[in-house]
């Protein structure tokens, strides 16, 4: 897969070179592009934004330096172009897998009070949000976006079902786990997990889902397709919580 980058500041982006990421970069399993907006500076000053019209704090990055950056990148690996930004779509787990099947994607990183709105209209494809809170750039935001999207490209996780159980791959958040020792200043690993029953394990781990799920995130048990016994489960957590 072809992750091409639009930034002004390229060094973030060494943290991909880490961990199982860096390992899948080395392989060429992930190729990650750089293209540095300050190459298309509009002045001998690295101007790459400008005052807003109509007035209003701080600075937006121009549509001009942005446009040549993206015609920079061959355009049979352009793909998918991204905003990442506080407007676009909350970035889910499903979205994360979608982004993963496509070929090639162009995250425009931004910067400052956001981006010309012309270069949005004409050249971006998405506007992707990852969560309801500021951060200083979209290099940040890009982080997390090419770090989901890569747990679903084959060869990346070497244990397939691992993915498969991770937090929300189900719908639910992932039950509680434990390792070694068996006591933990005086906390014991729950006995189930020590019986050696691989069916009991795997019913009490999908029952610590659900329980951990309402008790978190119930606003993530509208969009899953419920059993009757975890609907059963739900109702009873629902009425001890009334009494």
């Amino acid at each position: 897969m072809n992750i091409n980058i639009i930034t002004l500041f390229p060094e973030i982006f060494e943290a991909l070179n880490y961990g199982l990421l860096g390992q899948a970069i080395d392989r060429n399993d992930i190729k990650i592009n750089i293209y540095n907006l300050r190459h298309h500076q509009i002045n001998k000053h690295g101007h790459v934004d400008d005052k807003p019209y109509g007035g209003g704090e701080g600075m937006v990055l121009m549509a001009e330096p942005l446009e040549k950056s993206l015609k920079d990148i061959p355009v049979d690996i352009v793909g998918r172009v991204i905003n990442l930004s506080p407007q676009g779509s909350l970035l889910n787990h499903k979205k994360a897998k979608e982004l993963s099947s496509l070929k090639s994607i162009t995250i425009i990183a931004g910067r400052y009070e956001g981006i010309d709105e012309r270069f949005i209209s004409q050249y971006v494809d998405e506007e992707i949000s990852i969560g309801d809170f500021i951060l200083s750039g979209g290099e940040f935001a890009a982080l997390n976006l090419i770090d989901s999207l890569s747990r679903f490209i084959p060869g990346v996780i070497g244990n397939k079902k691992s993915v498969e159980q991770d937090s929300l791959s189900q719908g639910f958040l992932k039950g509680p786990v434990f390792t070694r020792p068996e006591n933990f200043n005086s906390e014991l690993v729950p006995e189930i997990l020590l019986s050696g029953d691989h069916k009991k394990i795997q019913e009490w781990k999908e029952t610590q889902a659900v329980i951990r799920t309402f008790e978190r995130r119930p606003e993530l048990l509208k969009s899953v397709k419920l059993t009757k016994k975890q609907k059963k489960l739900l109702e009873d957590l629902a009425s001890k919580r009334i009494l």
